[in-house]
């Protein structure tokens, strides 16, 4: 006869992980470079997206001497219901050391990739574009030639705040940020924006950023990512892909979303556990579509291997084959994949 399960029980138990969603945990020389990163990051008094979002991949990336760092505080001004950063009307002013603080670690890490993922402050007059700002620059003075990737806010729709963040081409006011990729995420399929998002956010905002983020700066790569498991279907995920791509993007990730807490409190539930065959489908898909870098998979995250992504813009290969060979100059491009 079947036990009753008491509301408590009820609340707090989660459908079982498929085995190909477990991490291992780092040991030998792993254990000792993720001890390494850590040390940098808290010397370094930085927030990483790895530890407020609670990556699944945090062990994998810092045992590999890489952290994607999240700036402008630790606080969010908005509460989307698949992530665990907090949400505050008003956080603190970003802090004026932190882009030093922020180009000191990377130097000390040795990263020649960075990236560099942000907070949403709608509680600042720019959205926190100037902060955002300040970051890369401190990168690309402390770090000559270091590549970066930022993965900013919508800023609200604030194209103008956006213009004073990239730059734009062909002109000096402002000056062109040094930056190899802009990202900002969609983050679920449209249909879904009020169930997931932030009732400030949405998928058309989103592609709007992301087209003007091109048309400011058409040498940039242009970059989104997509969680799966939240209640779309196969053919809404092709069909984001392709609005997508019609709004310029470069690279795309696909990942499974794993809720960060207990669903019914602030977290959505997990839908489905997608398997990895079809994530092989969606990346095909997706190659398919006109994307030059692609990194689909259920432990993909959106700074996933960013380097070699972008790589794979430069180079017209896919990222799969340049992860198989495992070539020195690749490999010296995966800092930050988080």
């Amino acid at each position: 006869m079947p036990t009753a399960t008491t509301p408590r029980e009820q609340r707090t138990t989660r459908p079982r992980l498929p085995p190909w969603l477990r991490a291992e945990i780092p040991s030998g020389e792993a254990l000792r470079v993720f001890n390494r990163t850590q040390g940098a990051v808290d010397a370094g008094a930085l927030h990483t997206v790895c530890e407020e979002a609670r990556c699944p991949n945090i062990h994998d990336c810092w045992g590999r001497g890489t952290a994607t760092f999240m700036v402008a505080g630790k606080e969010c001004t908005r509460g989307c219901r698949f992530c665990s950063v907090q949400t505050l009307k008003a956080p603190a002013l970003p802090e004026s050391e932190e882009p030093q603080r922020l180009a000191e670690a990377a130097e000390r890490m040795g990263l020649k990739y960075v990236v560099v993922t942000v907070v949403n402050r709608d509680d600042l007059p720019d959205g926190g574009a100037g902060h955002y700002r300040a970051c890369v620059e401190a990168l690309d003075r402390r770090i000559p030639g270091v590549g970066v990737e930022l993965l900013g806010s919508d800023l609200g729709g604030d194209f103008d705040a956006l213009r004073q963040l990239l730059g734009e081409a062909g002109s000096n006011t402002p000056s062109r940020l040094p930056l190899r990729v802009f990202a900002h995420n969609v983050e679920c399929v449209a249909r879904l924006d009020k169930q997931v998002r932030d009732p400030r956010a949405s998928f058309d905002l989103s592609l709007a950023v992301l087209t003007e983020a091109k048309r400011l700066r058409p040498d940039l790569a242009t970059k989104s990512s997509l969680m799966v498991g939240l209640g779309e279907t196969d053919d809404e995920v092709v069909q984001a892909m392709r609005g997508l791509r019609g709004a310029g993007v470069d690279i795309v990730t696909l990942g499974q979303y794993l809720t960060p807490g207990r669903p019914g409190e602030r977290f959505l539930p997990v839908d489905r556990y997608v398997s990895p065959e079809q994530f092989d489908r969606y990346r095909d898909a997706a190659y398919d579509i006109g994307f030059a870098g692609v990194a689909s998979g259920p432990m993909v995250r959106s700074s996933f291997r960013a380097g070699v992504l972008y790589e794979a813009t430069r180079s017209g290969r896919r990222v799969e084959q340049l992860l198989a060979e495992d070539e020195p100059e690749v490999v010296g491009l995966t800092g930050g994949a988080s």
